[in-house]
């Protein structure tokens, strides 16, 4: 501990890449920038394979249960949903035009195209991976997200997910444009009784519509939806409520495996994985 205390402290005065190198040092009793960065690598490699092989798997995202399923229903959605169950009346309507059911159905259907979509993510994330730096390799061994270049990275609470948050902030974006045309192809597949998520939800659209029609053509209850609030229109893009969801719960996973590694590096078979993150934990 006392040896990892030096080093942040050293790394603090030195910005110099190449001192840097020399205080870490070569061989059997040091680091070498190039083994720091293998190492992290290696990590960010193991992590991002068992979040997308444990994502991918039956239930990886839904869990079995509504109730428990890690993509719930669009904010906008769930309110829809919890208006309508504040008006026994208008509930009844929701039941009697098929609407009830299909709030249930929309989760499990996205639950399904994520973890199918899931199977497809490794490969992007190591696209990213390969181009960690040296003096990056060097910010995320201490628990720092590195900035972009040119800023200085700030020195204060250690993240035990530094690797992973830097591998947000730098691939997100991009990641969506790659993930999002995979997450439209599982939601156009029919995952859930023969029947794909994009066409639950527009079943689900449609008898929404059902509703707010049967609504308003009665006398007797044609205020109710002005009184809940109900929208005149469902707004969610259901491919990009997915796709960014689905990534969020990815990176999740993702750090959940570099806290893993970084608090017992030696569990793990990889020699680079125990040597850069060991010389830390000492």
């Amino acid at each position: 501990m006392k040896k990892y205390i030096v080093i942040m402290l050293s790394l603090l005065i030195f910005s110099s890449c190449d001192l840097l190198e020399d205080l870490l040092g070569d061989g059997e009793n040091g680091l070498s920038s190039s083994e720091i960065v293998e190492g992290l690598k290696t990590a960010l490699e193991i992590g991002t394979d068992t979040a997308s092989t444990v994502m991918s798997a039956n239930d990886g995202y839904y869990n079995g249960s509504p109730l428990l399923a890690l993509i719930q229903l669009p904010d906008e959605v769930e309110l829809i949903r919890s208006k309508i169950n504040s008006n026994s009346t208008v509930k009844l309507l929701s039941e009697q035009v098929g609407l009830d059911d299909k709030f249930d159905d929309v989760i499990l259907a996205v639950n399904r195209a994520a973890e199918d979509a899931a199977k497809e993510a490794a490969p992007i994330f190591k696209d990213a991976i390969f181009s960690l730096t040296i003096s990056q390799g060097l910010d995320i061994l201490q628990g720092v997200v590195p900035q972009d270049a040119g800023t200085k990275a700030v020195y204060s609470e250690f993240d035990s997910t530094a690797a992973t948050q830097y591998l947000k902030l730098k691939t997100f974006d991009n990641l969506v444009a790659l993930y999002a045309p995979k997450i439209n192809t599982s939601l156009d597949k029919d995952l859930v009784l023969n029947t794909s998520a994009n066409e639950i939800w527009s079943t689900f659209t449609t008898n929404y519509n059902s509703l707010l029609s049967v609504i308003n053509s009665n006398p007797l209850t044609s205020s109710l939806d002005t009184q809940l609030g109900l929208p005149s229109t469902i707004n969610t893009d259901l491919a990009e409520f997915s796709t960014e969801v689905a990534l969020d719960e990815l990176f999740f996973r993702v750090g959940k495996e570099e806290k893993n590694i970084r608090k017992d590096p030696f569990k793990w078979a990889s020699s680079i994985i125990q040597k850069v993150f060991g010389y830390v934990f000492d």
